[in-house]
């Protein structure tokens, strides 16, 4: 199992990054793997990855195709702005005696004629160009052409030992069309790649991949969002947090509103993650983005990610509250990308964030907000994994991260959309209350793992200075519910003087 030192020398890449990363660094040579999948999955692109990156090292590729002509498979090669230099195409097609209604034989099919004079054809065609690396595309054709299983196992077993003897590392494809249940292929090969496509009610389809057999390798197992682009597959290995630890000093940081540090004790904790939960309207976004500006203004690095409102309106908003993000962007001190749930899977997303903190050296993480981020999970179980480990590899790479849920309704009981508050490290509530004829905001620190906060409830309000937080609501009890009750001998709010 140990996949260091001369294995992974002895490996030979798929040509896909994330593919190679799941592998634990390739397929090892010499052997005999699966590629599984429907029609549209992406297993001929996959294929001709592999062979191109052999096609680098000065390894000769062969693919041979039952299925697809040449063309097409060239028309394929530059769709991706790709050319086949080192990889020779064999196009593998009936004979013209199959072709013709009159020499096709009526009391007895030719199907042993037929598989013969097939596989031999593919063995003259490795014995001229001598391959390293071998494609055959697809195992459809040849259980076709074996018409039973125990035919088909043979085939198959004699292809792997043939290829074993010629030290070629071979890849076949599967388009799963003609028998979706027989498993013979996976007891021979040495590996087993399934690709998925999965049709979401609304939105575009998604991807993923799964490995499931590599015989004595350890690999990245469960399912691996990705998506075709142009220049190949890319896949979006799962995130698994524990893999991921750096030391750091967890220091407080300030949010630059002086009433909010003051409630939160000073601040949060350097890698540490903050819900800011309250109804629509409340200045969720604002409270996040005012973290964001902070952390620019200590030097360091900053990344929005906005789900549910348009990237230019939120500029116009902060730049009326005095906030300046465009100037920001352009200095490169912030990041801030539109994210389309119906677009993007939640793979990859999580290699968005992933490459912001690990190749752009952001240290402050806004996700705005978990209601949209919700869309593009099929159920809320899978929301909660992947916000667990996503929150547990930003804190550990000294990232803090404020995550915003909109909850239903506006005043009195309310309910948020999926409960993650106890994912989070501090949880800032935000309420709508009424007081003398107006309706106003409350802020308070509900939970903070780290260090002291106040147990007070804070009156705060959005202007054109943006957002200021006054002192403690002391005279008015029941705030949290939305009508308060006045208790104390002044009223305590903003704007108002005392009695």
């Amino acid at each position: 199992m140990n996949t260091a030192g001369g294995q992974i020398a002895s490996q030979a890449s798929t040509g896909v990054a994330g593919l190679d990363d799941i592998l634990a660094g390739g397929f090892a040579r010499d052997r005999v793997y699966l590629l599984e999948g429907s029609p549209g999955t992406g297993k001929t692109t996959t294929a001709l990855s592999f062979l191109r990156a052999g096609a680098h090292k000065g390894e000769p590729g062969l693919y041979i195709t039952l299925s697809e002509t040449e063309e097409e498979l060239r028309d394929t090669a530059a769709a991706h702005g790709w050319d086949l230099e080192g990889i020779e195409v064999f196009e593998l097609t009936p004979p013209e005696s199959l072709l013709d209604e009159k020499q096709q034989q009526s009391l007895l099919y030719s199907s042993d004629l037929e598989l013969g004079e097939t596989t031999s054809m593919i063995f003259q065609a490795v014995e001229r160009s001598k391959p390293v690396r071998v494609v055959i595309d697809s195992l459809s054709e040849i259980r076709l052409l074996a018409q039973s299983s125990l035919r088909y196992r043979r085939q198959v077993l004699a292809l792997k030992h043939y290829f074993a003897r010629h030290h070629a590392t071979v890849l076949l494809l599967d388009d799963l069309t003609t028998d979706t249940l027989d498993k013979t292929v996976h007891s021979v090969a040495h590996g087993v790649i399934r690709l998925e496509e999965l049709a979401p009610e609304y939105g575009a389809e998604r991807r993923r991949v799964r490995v499931v057999k590599y015989r004595g390798r350890k690999f990245r197992g469960g399912y691996h969002d990705f998506t075709i682009k142009t220049g190949g597959l890319e896949i979006y290995p799962r995130l698994v947090s524990a893999e991921h630890r750096t030391a750091f000093d967890r220091t407080p940081l300030a949010s630059g509103i002086e009433g909010l540090d003051q409630l939160m004790g000073g601040g949060l904790e350097r890698g540490s993650s903050c819900l800011i939960l309250g109804p629509a309207g409340t200045g969720k976004s604002l409270m996040a983005i005012h973290f964001a500006v902070s952390a620019v203004d200590r030097g360091e690095k900053a990344a929005l990610f906005v789900f549910d409102e348009e990237v230019g309106l939120l500029f116009d908003r902060a730049k009326g509250m005095g906030i300046d993000l465009q100037r920001m962007v352009d200095g490169g001190d912030l990041i801030i990308q539109q994210v389309d749930a119906a677009e993007l899977s939640p793979g990859e997303f999580t290699a968005r964030v992933r490459h912001c903190v690990e190749a752009k050296g952001i240290r402050t993480v806004v996700v705005d907000s978990l209601n949209g981020y919700q869309a593009a999970m099929p159920e809320e179980h899978f929301l909660l994994l992947h916000m667990h480990e996503l929150l547990q590899f930003l804190n550990r790479q000294g990232a803090t991260t404020f995550l915003t849920v909109a909850q239903h309704g506006l005043v009195g009981e309310m309910r948020a959309p999926v409960d993650v508050t106890y994912l989070a490290d501090t949880v800032l509530l935000l309420r709508y209350f009424e007081a003398v004829g107006e309706v106003r905001r409350a802020v308070s620190v509900i939970k903070k793992r780290s260090g002291r906060h106040e147990k007070t409830i804070r009156e705060y309000e959005i202007g054109d200075a943006g957002l200021t937080v006054g002192p403690p609501l002391t005279d008015f009890q029941g705030v949290l519910r939305g009508v308060p009750n006045f208790v104390g001998p002044g009223a305590g709010l903003m704007g108002e003087r005392s009695a």
